[in-house]
């Protein structure tokens, strides 16, 4: 138990040190970009399974039900593992920041940024039938 509790302290510690000695371009996104990349990583890994159900729409609506049947269940299954080792990944390494992972598109170097693009197994504009986000709820920034 003791070799827990001082691994717990000498992660935090660390955890903080590397935040504060990282680039940061707000007040608080020492913290929040890392939470960001470990709940990524906790997202990913844990709703990784909807990939199937998102490539075979993608499939059907580009190739035909039966390519998305097949050929979207294989791609849907390649999605899931490649999604889950993206997101133990970012669980693994959520206080450092990685290299070619840049915060923003335009950038290059380091960051916080995702490794798998889209990020999240389910982008806001591909939503399946509403299943994930409202579109009532979806604030539009462009407005």
């Amino acid at each position: 138990m003791k070799i827990s509790k001082s691994f717990l302290v000498t992660f935090c510690v660390a955890f903080v040190m590397i935040g504060m000695s990282s680039t940061a371009k707000a007040d608080d996104a020492w913290i929040m970009r890392p939470m960001e990349k470990l709940g990524r990583g906790i997202t990913n890994v844990a709703f990784s399974v909807l990939e199937i159900p998102m490539k075979w729409s993608e499939v059907s609506s580009e190739k035909g039900a039966l390519a998305g049947l097949t050929y979207g269940t294989l791609k849907g299954v390649c999605y899931t593992v490649a999604r889950i080792g993206v997101g133990v990944v970012d669980i693994i390494t959520f206080p450092f920041p990685l290299p070619n992972c840049p915060d923003d598109l335009e950038d290059v170097g380091w960051g916080y940024g995702p490794i798998m693009r889209p990020a999240w197994v389910v982008p806001v504009g591909e939503d399946w039938n509403n299943f994930i986000y409202d579109d009532d709820a979806i604030v539009n920034p462009a407005l």
